[in-house]
């Protein structure tokens, strides 16, 4: 139902490969991949770290407190992606440590929304060091990922990636606290709201659990997301589904409230979500290769910069 594909085998000329994510991102929009090449060790030295910025008091992390865009602590209580469905939910059972490139355009008004400078706290030094080390992986894989989209497409490989000169994208690393902690959800409440991401491709790496991820899958509803320790949990967003025609799905899901039969679980996972150039223009595939005929170019900043907005609280 969600495939798992192999890059290594991909590069190597696998010929299954492509129709195998082609058919994947048009029922779901996910698909696990493994052979990516991120060592293991690396990995877990961003998570022991993120634990560490996350057992910190509340008034140390406040110091790097911001809002959805910004770089550094996102509170609990400032993120509903429910919301971008255009259903008011209450906000996501989670906090989150959130990163961007480093990579100003000397634009002021570009960087001060897409570029700004990245917060690193005091307190807990490596994960700065250990965090630049993944966001250049997750950059690479996510690269492959697009060549791969379009290799499945049968365009071009650099179709997407010229597009991706100086793109901009986040990092984040989200904890969901355990019931011993929040206490029971709210209803309608999970520790992240049923949606769709905002742009290219979304390289989760992510611990399994009784409150964990879930899939919308094409006649089939809710589903558990299969796991695979040495893989990558992989969806695509609505930037990449819009350039497609609608041809492939946005990969709709959710994060499931923490549970009652696991009070005590803690998942950390890490998300890193890549887009494009912020002024790339994505023209949708005609059909018969896209879906439909109606849809019009779109500039990527301000398509994303909408999403964002929705699914801030306050």
């Amino acid at each position: 139902m969600i495939p798992t594909i192999d890059l290594a085998a991909w590069r190597a000329g696998d010929p299954a490969t492509g129709p195998t994510v082609d058919e994947a991102l048009q029922r779901a929009g996910f698909l696990l991949a493994a052979g990516h090449g991120v060592p293991d060790e690396l990995r877990a030295e961003v998570r022991a770290a993120a634990r560490r910025f996350f057992a910190l008091p509340t008034e140390v992390k406040q110091k790097y407190s911001v809002r959805i865009g910004g770089r550094g602590w996102l509170a609990p209580g400032v993120e509903a992606n429910g919301n971008v469905e255009g259903v008011e939910t209450p906000p996501d059972l989670k906090e989150s440590f959130a990163v961007g490139p480093e990579t100003p355009t000397g634009d002021p008004e570009v960087d001060a929304v897409w570029f700004p400078p990245n917060v690193w706290p005091d307190e807990v030094p490596e994960l700065r060091d250990a965090v630049r080390r993944y966001v250049a992986e997750m950059t690479r894989v996510s690269r492959e990922l697009l060549e791969l989209c379009a290799d499945a497409l049968g365009l071009p490989r650099d179709a997407l990636t010229r597009l991706a000169t100086n793109p901009t994208w986040t990092f984040n690393i989200n904890r969901y606290p355990p019931l011993t902690e929040v206490g029971p959800p709210e209803p309608g409440q999970f520790r992240i709201g049923a949606h769709t991401d905002f742009g290219t491709v979304t390289v989760l790496d992510r611990e399994p659990g009784a409150g964990g991820l879930q899939v919308d899958v094409d006649a089939s509803g809710w589903v558990d997301a299969p796991y695979d320790p040495a893989a990558f949990t992989i969806n695509i967003g609505d930037l990449l589904a819009h350039w497609t025609g609608l041809r492939w799905r946005s990969g709709r899901h959710r994060v499931l409230p923490p549970q009652e039969a696991a009070p005590d679980e803690e998942l950390i996972s890490l998300v890193f979500f890549f887009e494009l150039d912020h002024d790339a223009l994505v023209t949708p595939l005609a059909p018969p290769l896209g879906r439909r005929a109606d849809l019009e170019p779109v500039v990527s900043a301000p398509f994303l910069r909408e999403r964002l907005d929705a699914i801030s609280v306050g």
